[in-house]
């Protein structure tokens, strides 16, 4: 995400290497680059002027520290003004004192509401919250089944009448449901349109007068850039939103909807979409997320998304295997999978500070390399995983055909867990007490390669 603008972002903090102190003079060149980069983004052009007009106010006159290049000196005044421009730091979601709460989501057709009200329901769920999705929007075809869909995929209840054409009706019916039966969060899928109208605002001024809801969340498509600002605005001015729900972040490598809706709704963004799965909803950082714009990658995101995917005492355990060289094609198995449940490799890369962004665009990881590793392995006998130095061509045979895969493919399996056990030979000093080298983060379960 929001590779372009990185790139430029870049390029022009390079224009002001070898100055001792940051002048009017040395930084112009540099800010109108940063303006260029920023309009190119697709974001707002007053949102522009703006900033770079802090940038430059903060920035001149500013001695270089020693510690500093003249480069990274503007770097650090830009990511806090990035950070400042898209909410300073991350807002939660409100909640009632009795329950149950009710959040609405809202936005135009496609923006990818009824997906994120699943998602939603997903995170509020692992949060030890009861949520309960209401089928409201009565207007799209499959909507309601679409909802149930995902409602059943994730175990979470799904409150519809398909005969029923209110939605007042509906959410009244669910709120009823909601009291009764235990449930602390309604999470209402409500209807959108191709353009705004005033026949939808009615309708959601209705429902949230009768849910008076705690949040108003409204969904928009990062990929539809300036609009989905022009929008969300709309939307505000109506019923008020609470807080802004980017999808498709992921495939946004632009990014002026996230560095422009704050500034022009005063809303924050709660929380970004960044892949398909029902679980690739996150809580937005404005911190972290100009940390990643800046090229200086996100580590924190990046731990959080390890520990969510570690096992304690797994990890343990691995450990002492990686200390004892007793390391097997079932732990490589194992650290293949926990790899996969953290999300896309490629997005996990970008979190590395340093990452090189160029290397990382060419970069295809299909993931359908990691199912067939594992096929592979789940094809082998017992004793060929803990073993697999017996694994002769006769095995290889047998193992190509129970999963399906070509001989070549167990060859460089068997070669990349060679590659893997030498690695960690070294970063341990080859057995015993751990490496002064060794990483902390492997006694956390994460792949050494």
């Amino acid at each position: 995400m929001f590779d372009n603008l990185s790139e430029k972002l870049q390029s022009a903090f390079k224009t002001i290497r070898g100055h001792g102190k940051l002048s009017e003079q040395n930084i112009k060149h540099a800010l109108k680059e940063v303006r260029m980069a920023l309009l190119e983004a697709d974001v707002n052009f007053r949102v522009v002027k703006d900033f770079t007009e802090r940038v430059r106010k903060r920035a001149v006159g500013r001695e270089v520290l020693k510690s500093l290049t003249p480069g990274q000196q503007l770097i650090k005044v830009v990511n806090d003004e990035l950070t400042g421009l898209m909410g300073k730091e991350s807002v939660g979601l409100s909640f009632a004192e009795t329950p149950p709460s009710a959040l609405m989501l809202v936005g135009l057709q496609g923006s990818g509401k009824t997906t994120s009200a699943a998602k939603l329901a997903n995170r509020l769920r692992q949060e030890d919250h009861k949520p309960l999705l209401v089928a409201a929007d009565v207007y799209r075809p499959a909507a309601i089944t679409q909802l149930q869909v995902l409602g059943e995929q994730l175990g979470i209840d799904v409150f519809a009448d398909a005969g029923e054409k209110n939605p007042r009706n509906i959410c009244q019916q669910a709120l009823q449901k909601a009291r009764t039966e235990g449930f602390d969060v309604l999470l209402v899928d409500t209807a959108g349109r191709l353009h705004i109208d005033q026949e939808l605002m009615q309708e959601l001024r209705d429902l949230k007068a009768l849910l008076s809801p705690q949040e108003i969340l409204f969904v928009a498509d990062a990929m539809t850039g300036q609009d989905a600002v022009t929008v969300a605005d709309q939307f505000n001015k109506d019923v008020e939103v609470s807080g802004v729900i980017l999808t498709k972040l992921d495939g946004d490598a632009r990014g002026g909807a996230a560095l422009s809706i704050k500034a022009v709704i005063d809303r924050p963004i709660k929380f970004v979409g960044v892949g398909e799965k029902l679980d690739q909803l996150e809580v937005f950082h404005p911190e972290r997320m100009a940390s990643r714009i800046l090229g200086m990658g996100d580590v924190l995101s990046f731990i959080e998304k390890v520990e969510k995917s570690i096992d304690e005492k797994k990890a343990k355990e691995l450990e002492r295997k990686i200390r004892e060289q007793t390391f097997t094609l079932e732990d490589f198995r194992d650290q293949l999978k926990q790899v996969r449940e953290m999300g896309p490799l490629d997005q996990l890369l970008e979190m590395i500070p340093g990452a090189d962004k160029k290397a990382l665009k060419n970069l295809q990881v299909d993931e359908k390399e990691f199912v067939k590793m594992e096929a592979i392995i789940n094809s082998m006998t017992q004793k060929e995983r803990v073993h697999h130095k017996i694994i002769n061509s006769k095995r290889k045979q047998r193992i190509s055909k129970g999963s399906g895969t070509d001989i070549r493919d167990i060859n460089k399996l068997l070669k990349q867990f060679e590659q893997a056990r030498k690695l960690m030979k070294k970063l341990t000093g080859g057995g015993g007490k751990r490496s002064r080298r060794m990483p902390r983060r492997f006694s956390k379960g994460m792949l050494p390669f």
